[in-house]
């Protein structure tokens, strides 16, 4: 009866850890998809302040004249926060913007920044909101945003610089050129760690077709191709910040990235399989200082030696061949790995192919993947 017992406890026991590691999991995943939600929701404030819009003009101005300015987005939350001035209700420009400044209070203009609404305003927040900021202008623009969930704009005449609040979050406006100057250096560090992933990429084709692949050579390429994809979120938050000025910046990062997320995609296929989904979420968790280190890359994704060596299903090498889809797939099921395709015989290949035509074509297709390969062409 005691071990009965004993065994009914522990059956419950490891229900209990099982459910309770789940609800971890769960928590983790909801709290990285509603970091990622804020940061796109930050990005798309900052698009609203990019140089070329009328609302940029206006603060650029301001800062020219050297004057400062307290701005509030109406969104429908505010009544218990402002002390309204007096009522403009009058279509937005910078100019009447600039004019209005030179009163003392917040200007509150609407959701769409088509309109201002009243000027000479009186913030008063929650004096108990929390705030790291010191000036009253900015005390007060910080606590207004948190507290009504809002968008506030500080522009400070004495540091001459613009801070943009969104709810919980402050950010600098930098003048376009030094965005613009960062956005270049950042693009170029991107086009670096882009030779090098294709140095890498061009070396695995090569050990996987010789069948001497290592864990170490794939967790090269995938690691370049994180780091790139780090990169490439840095550039985009600068994109934001210069609208229609940063076109060139733009182009030039599309023409860096066109296709990796393909690659990676087809690279996680070839040594995951079914637990693709499993990869993608251990990368995704991996900030740029633990990435800069191939070792934890093999560590934390293979669990294995990084000098092991290792063998794809052949998926992403068959796809740069002309064979069609039904005839790759049929391969792939036949052989699992790429190292047993490779080697296959011809009554081997023809049982799946249907027919000796298939087979010299898929003879002379590696072949030429060989051949072009070896003399360094990228495929």
């Amino acid at each position: 009866m005691k071990e009965e017992s004993s065994k009914k406890q522990e059956v419950v026991k490891s229900f209990i850890e099982e459910n309770n590691s789940k609800e971890q999991e769960v928590v983790k995943i909801s709290s990285k998809k509603i970091k990622a939600k804020k940061e796109k929701d930050f990005v798309d404030v900052l698009k609203m302040f990019a140089p070329g819009t009328s609302i940029r003009a206006a603060l650029n101005d301001l800062l020219m004249a050297r004057m400062g300015a307290l701005i509030v987005i109406d969104n429908g939350s505010l009544e218990k926060i402002i002390e309204k001035g007096f009522r403009v209700n009058a279509k937005f420009s910078p100019q009447k913007l600039v004019e209005l400044s030179k009163m003392d209070g917040a200007i509150i203009l609407s959701k769409d920044l088509k309109k201002i609404l009243y000027a000479n305003t009186l913030l008063s927040p929650i004096q108990g909101t929390t705030t790291r900021e010191t000036g009253i202008r900015h005390k007060a623009a910080d606590r207004t945003a948190k507290q009504a969930q809002t968008i506030v704009v500080a522009v400070s005449e004495r540091k001459n610089k613009i801070t943009l609040y969104y709810k919980e979050t402050s950010y600098v406006l930098a003048a376009s050129s030094e965005i613009l100057r960062r956005a270049t250096e950042t693009l170029q560090t991107l086009e670096k760690q882009k030779d090098i992933f294709n140095d890498s990429l061009d070396n695995l084709n090569l050990l996987e077709l010789k069948r001497l692949g290592t864990i170490n050579d794939v967790s090269s390429v995938l690691q370049r191709l994180e780091i790139i994809k780090r990169i490439s979120n840095i550039i985009k938050r600068y994109l934001a910040e210069l609208g229609k000025e940063g076109m060139v910046i733009n182009m030039g990062l599309k023409e860096s990235i066109r296709n990796l997320d393909k690659e990676e995609k087809m690279l996680l296929k070839d040594y995951f399989g079914f637990n693709l989904s499993f990869a993608y979420k251990l990368l995704s968790k991996m900030d740029l200082d633990f990435l800069l280190e191939p070792m934890n890359i093999s560590r934390m994704l293979f669990e294995e030696l990084h000098d092991k060596p290792i063998f794809p299903r052949g998926l992403r090498i068959l796809s740069k061949t002309n064979l069609l889809e039904r005839h790759t797939t049929a391969l792939i099921k036949r052989f699992k790995r790429l190292d047993n395709l490779l080697v296959a015989s011809d009554e081997e290949l023809l049982e799946v192919l249907g027919n000796e035509g298939l087979v010299t074509f898929f003879k002379e297709e590696i072949y030429n993947l060989r051949e072009r390969i070896s003399i360094g062409k990228r495929i």
